[in-house]
């Protein structure tokens, strides 16, 4: 996937309406790229990119069809190129001075939270992790000096969209280097006992 100016992500608690609504979705405007399949436990996500007007038509679509199983959504028109790069499975695991964590109980709400952190402050993303091996939550990670940290983490919850999206926040100054090291590695248990 490459970097888009506009991106949106629908969260669906139907696989079929999901289905459904992503057909709709890609015939009402021509959008540069597509993803969806399904997620733990049991929904469905719809992530589009592309030029601004075309997702935001897209979006319309997917809002209009699958309405009633629509469980949360995002609309980035300029997303930041690194969460991006995360949605991809990139990471920037180097060791800073302090770590952010956001807890989300959804993936869209994820998603808008790394977006907002790194607009607003001096931050890498660690990871952003979404749904699987979550039970459907979602995970940001932010690394650097700890005040940077600390504005990420605060646009972040800031950004969210109701009081349930949020499961927790925490700043960790002087994470501890084997903590480090095992974030460096992967974030799931599985990876890091197999390994």
């Amino acid at each position: 996937m490459m970097y888009d100016p506009a991106l949106t992500l629908i969260e669906f608690s139907s696989i079929a309406a999901g289905i459904q609504a992503a057909d709709a979705m890609v015939k009402r405007a021509p959008i540069d790229v597509i993803q969806a399949g399904t997620v733990h436990p049991g929904k469905y996500l719809v992530l589009v990119g592309g030029l601004t007007a075309d997702v935001e038509e897209s979006l319309a679509a997917g809002r209009e069809v699958g309405r009633d199983a629509i469980l949360d959504f995002v609309y980035l028109p300029q997303v930041h190129p690194s969460v991006v790069t995360a949605l991809r499975g990139g990471r920037s695991p180097e060791p800073a001075e302090a770590l952010g964590v956001l807890e989300t109980s959804s993936v869209a709400a994820a998603i808008r939270a790394a977006d907002a952190g790194v607009k607003g402050a001096q931050v890498e993303l660690v990871e952003v992790r979404l749904a699987d091996g979550l039970g459907g939550k979602g995970i940001v990670l932010y690394s650097g000096v700890v005040a940077d940290v600390e504005i990420a983490v605060a646009l972040g919850v800031e950004s969210l969209q109701g009081p349930d999206a949020l499961i927790r926040q925490v700043v960790i100054p002087q994470l501890h280097e084997e903590m480090w090291d095992n974030l460096s590695q992967a974030t799931r248990f599985s990876a890091r006992v197999t390994a």
